[in-house]
């Protein structure tokens, strides 16, 4: 039967960190503050923003949302946005994806100062990505920093191991494969043109699935010696209404090594990469 690895006492242990560090930061003057901007009223960003702004605010940190109206003007929303990305007084700021379809053309992970970048899409920070970077100086994007947290909390040693990440968007896929690649794994990103996935993925010692399909990873991508890690990544509801992840974990948990769940895994670590994004950036900008 494999481990699972929760998100629960890792969480535990960075947030009475982050709160330590809050309060420090507080004792110099600077509350750290986050703006979150959110147009529309779609229920799973209205649920995302709420988790957020109730963990900032947990650890010490101030955290408003900016709710717009469904159908606000390109001009509002632009001008609300680079409104809060000069204000001195905040120091984190994202606007909750996905945007409706007339704002959807706009990069607005390039129109976030880097240092305010607490999602990690700037350029400048995905360029430091590139660079070699595991966080030193980069806002690293969240959903693969909280990866990379869990494995280290395990113990996992990532220099040598073979990865294979299933899916390749830039929140999750390929900022996670540079920086597993950064602490010298060799990684190969698989997609839905690529062949011969079982192959790779027997062969690999971490499974990745980020691919937003529901259990769609089974034992049969598994290899026979059930030493294989497995992190989930995705966030869906079978047939019968029940939150799952891409992975079929009733179909592998007795034929892998380490397992995380969902729910209960890389989402909650998403919302505590954040939490850490925001303290790093307050610091960067108090320095400057």
């Amino acid at each position: 039967m494999a481990t699972v690895l929760k998100a629960a006492p890792i969480s535990q242990q960075i947030v009475e960190d982050l709160t330590k560090q809050c309060s420090l930061l507080k004792n110099n003057g600077c509350i750290p503050c986050l703006k979150v901007i959110l147009v529309g009223a779609h229920p799973p960003s209205v649920i995302y923003t709420r988790n957020k702004k109730k963990f900032m605010e947990d650890i010490g940190a101030e955290c408003e949302i900016i709710a717009l109206e469904e159908d606000v003007s390109e001009d509002t929303f632009l001008s609300t946005l680079q409104t809060y990305a000069k204000d001195s007084s905040v120091n984190g700021l994202f606007v909750q994806l996905p945007l409706p379809k007339h704002l959807s053309h706009i990069d607005v992970g390039q129109m976030v100062p880097p240092e305010k970048d607490v999602d990690g899409f700037h350029a400048q920070n995905l360029y430091k990505l590139m660079a070699g970077d595991k966080g030193e100086r980069a806002l690293l994007p969240c959903t693969p920093k909280g990866v990379i947290t869990m494995l280290k909390y395990a113990g996992v040693n990532l220099e040598g191991k073979s990865v294979a990440v299933i899916g390749r968007s830039l929140i999750v896929g390929k900022p996670l494969s540079l920086l597993m690649i950064n602490y010298n794994a060799t990684v190969t990103m698989c997609h839905s043109r690529t062949s011969d996935l079982k192959k790779i993925t027997k062969s690999a010692d971490i499974i990745v699935a980020a691919i937003g399909k529901a259990k769609f990873i089974n034992s049969e991508y598994l290899r026979e010696s059930g030493d294989q890690i497995l992190i989930d990544v995705g966030i869906n509801h079978d047939e019968f209404g029940n939150l799952c992840g891409d992975i079929d974990q009733s179909d592998v948990e007795d034929k892998c090594a380490l397992i995380t769940p969902v729910p209960g895994g890389v989402g909650k670590m998403t919302i505590v990469s954040l939490g850490q994004n925001l303290i790093a950036a307050t610091k960067i900008q108090m320095e400057k």
